[in-house]
């Protein structure tokens, strides 16, 4: 049995590398303090799983999701507020609003919707995976913007040759960022309109962890710049603001031709959301916001411990304004390995799982990246653990 040929096309997915090295540690005893998979360690919110519970009661929200159903009508319309109440952004429930299972499954269903097998995508790197890795199970051609610290990690689209922008057809940006957790501000947004308009580019952006800020930063939307929305969407999810990753609900808002596309690419594939999903993430996004603040002040306290104590061990780290990540480079003394080597060396030597850079992407290469989804007292135990593999002698 072969299997298709665009799954060989796919990078290596270091993860589960990295996951069978953690798999094997723990059955040798080891307490392995894991930094590797950016899933929220909290619940969600109390007043969100009531809901659920109380939704899955009801016998009517077992029946497949429908487009026109009132639970679906009621979750465009919180969006939409929601929308209209962090951004200023005004949109149409019925049109400029797509819920989704989760963004992963509308990113990678974006690049099946548009893109044949002579089409382009341009997508930074290093990038959340299925930015990059739906553009090639959609058969879509892959081209890799690379973005650099010295840059804030922003793309220079002023770079990409030109006749690759003749054929590209998408482009992914994505701030915060994921994994580096850079930032930006509308300005950068407003050279993307402005580079973008009159290409017959469509350009999407993941703002995944736009709740998720620190130090007095606050994300803008991409959609807040005149002239995104005539061509461009913006994805969104519940699974990082209210740590309901496993529940699989996400959106995608902005250009309703490009979201009715979608849609119809959905359809042919999956029945929608589960209801009481829908009832919950409608709970979430309308209701007190007060557990936000108390998740995003509890990732701050994680930033600050792990930082500050890489830095004052002597491994160099930038202190990130958003994303529950920390991007930094491998330490000059195991600057000779790469990233997948020096990973497996610190799951094998002390029991610390953190994400290869090349899990990424290329330029991915000489970085590792913290998830902040373990409390201040294992990052503590963590620290002291790096700090003895730095200073053993060569």
């Amino acid at each position: 049995m072969q299997e298709a040929n665009r799954l060989k096309r796919l990078p290596l997915y270091l993860f589960t590398i990295i996951d069978d090295l953690k798999k094997r540690a723990r059955e040798r005893g080891v307490d392995v303090i894991d930094f590797g998979m950016g899933s929220p360690d909290q619940p969600a919110p109390p007043h969100v799983v009531e809901k659920l519970c109380e939704a899955a009661h009801i016998t009517e929200n077992h029946r497949y999701s429908r487009p026109d159903g009132d639970v679906e009508r009621r979750l465009r319309e919180v969006i939409a507020r929601y929308y209209q109440r962090n951004f200023r952004v005004a949109l149409d429930p019925s049109t400029e609003v797509l819920p989704l299972i989760g963004s992963k499954e509308g990113i990678a269903h974006l690049s099946l919707a548009y893109l044949n097998n002579d089409d382009i995508a341009l997508v930074p790197n290093p990038a959340y995976p299925v930015h990059f890795n739906g553009v090639i199970m959609a058969g879509g051609i892959l081209y890799n913007i690379p973005i650099v610290r010295e840059k804030g990690f922003l793309p220079d689209l002023e770079n990409v040759p030109r006749e690759v922008v003749k054929m590209a057809k998408l482009m992914f940006i994505s701030y915060p960022h994921n994994p580096t957790g850079a930032v930006c501000d509308l300005k950068f947004f407003e050279k993307v309109v402005s580079w973008a308009h009159g290409k017959n580019i469509i350009v999407a952006h993941d703002l995944t962890y736009s709740d998720i800020v620190f130090d007095g930063y606050k994300a803008p939307s991409f959609l807040q710049v005149k002239g995104a929305r005539d061509f461009g969407i913006e994805f969104h999810t519940l699974s990082k603001s209210y740590n309901m990753a496993g529940w699989r609900i996400g959106y995608a808002v902005g250009n309703s031709t490009i979201l009715k596309t979608l849609a119809k690419t959905k359809s042919y594939l999956d029945f929608g959301i589960f209801r009481a999903v829908q009832e919950a993430a409608i709970a979430a996004l309308d209701g007190p916001q007060d557990c936000v603040a108390r998740m995003v002040k509890l990732y701050e306290e994680r930033r600050n411990v792990l930082v500050d104590g890489l830095n004052a061990i002597g491994w160099p780290t930038d202190k990130p304004k958003a994303t529950f990540y920390v991007w930094t480079r491998i330490p000059i003394k195991y600057s000779a390995l790469t990233a997948l080597e020096f990973a497996t060396l610190l799951v094998d030597e002390i029991g610390v799982a953190l994400a290869p850079g090349t899990g990424f992407g290329d330029y991915g290469e000489g970085w590792v990246r913290f998830a902040l989804v373990e409390d201040s007292e294992r990052i503590k135990i963590a620290l002291k653990k790096i700090k003895q593999l730095l200073d053993q002698k060569s």
